[in-house]
């Protein structure tokens, strides 16, 4: 099966919309009403224009099927966050292999095409499956704190990679520097 990461353009630009406003997407976000178009274009524009951020579309073999945000990314410190989410409705049954695909791709582009010695992401602490597929990769738990999100505090979850663990396939503890 082929597939892997591209650069977002032009012509993703509503279809990450209809990915970004699927139900299920936003009740794990940390913005969870339902984005317009205006709105969603004007932070298309930014996060393309904006060194430090890298927008991708992940390929399902040979169809769009997700996005990969990469953001602070900083070659200085070799490390930035990632964010991402598929095409729920569209991948049907295929939705767990492709998640899986997901993460590898990202993983490989953060640390064999950035570079980067650290990746890490911010997940809700109630989206286990999520946090589970983080640990599969070897991401390990560094800190929790809370947010709000829609008024409400929630919970979160900071998970990293670092290279070095990911070379080895040593899961890194907690209090591990």
């Amino acid at each position: 099966m082929t597939g892997g990461l591209r650069e977002a353009d032009e012509g993703d630009v509503e279809r990450i919309l209809r990915w970004r406003n699927h139900p299920t997407v936003r009740r794990v976000s940390f913005t969870t009403h339902e984005i317009g178009l205006s709105q969603h274009r004007a932070w298309f524009a930014a996060v393309r224009a904006d060194p430090i951020r890298q927008l991708l579309i992940y390929q399902y073999g040979t169809t769009p099927a997700g996005v990969v945000m990469f953001s602070d990314v900083e070659s200085a410190r070799g490390s930035a966050e990632w964010h991402f989410y598929l095409d729920v409705e569209g991948l049907g049954r295929e939705l767990l292999p492709a998640w899986l695909r997901l993460e590898q791709a990202a993983v490989d582009y953060a640390f064999d095409v950035l570079g980067l010695e650290v990746l890490g992401g911010a997940t809700l602490a109630d989206n286990r499956q999520v946090l589970q597929l983080h640990k599969r990769f070897g991401f390990a738990e560094t800190r929790r704190y809370v947010r709000e999100v829609d008024g409400v505090s929630r919970e979160v979850v900071w998970m990293e990679l670092r290279a070095a663990d990911r070379r080895t396939g040593r899961k890194r503890k907690p209090d591990d520097s």
